[in-house]
């Protein structure tokens, strides 16, 4: 005589699907990649400005308690003239939660941080802004005939 496995019990299978559904929405929650959106008047993610301007920003609903991001920034050379600045990393463009140099040097530097959302956990929304300016370099000339420009671009964002 054959034998049969007996299935189980409705609350069994309904406790064994709870599980699995709890474990994606985990593992969505470790790792949602966070797209970032450029704000630059002028096409290209470069600005010759001596006050902080905000080169990408997104907008999230701030459910885990890390943002991990990565930059890239670089100055400008205008006849042999290197350019240099400051990044920031600000929240609803007024809470600066990360800030850096960038070089004079014409060469990449890669910021990556690590940015805390505990606080921001009860609010609906959080505007997250990359903001550079130029501290150092030409004055005139450059991309756009203000001086030497800093540019920069997110590698990664990842909510953990």
């Amino acid at each position: 005589m054959p034998k049969v496995a007996k299935t189980p019990d409705f609350l069994q299978r309904l406790n064994i699907l709870e599980e699995a559904v709890a474990d994606m929405r985990r593992t969505g929650w470790e790792r949602d990649e966070l797209p970032f959106y450029p704000t630059s008047l002028r096409g290209l993610v470069y600005e010759d400005g001596t006050t902080f301007t905000t080169l990408w920003e997104t907008i999230l609903t701030p459910r885990t308690a890390t943002l991990s991001l990565g930059l890239v920034l670089i100055g400008d050379v205008v006849t042999s003239t290197n350019t240099g600045g400051d990044w920031q990393v600000a929240f609803n463009d007024s809470t600066v939660v990360a800030s850096g140099p960038v070089p004079a040097t014409n060469a990449f530097t890669f910021p990556a941080l690590t940015l805390d959302l505990t606080p921001y956990r009860a609010a609906a929304q959080l505007k997250v802004s990359v903001q550079v300016r130029r501290t150092s370099g030409a004055t005139t000339g450059g991309k756009y005939g203000g001086g030497g420009s800093i540019g920069g671009a997110p590698r990664y964002a990842r909510l953990l």
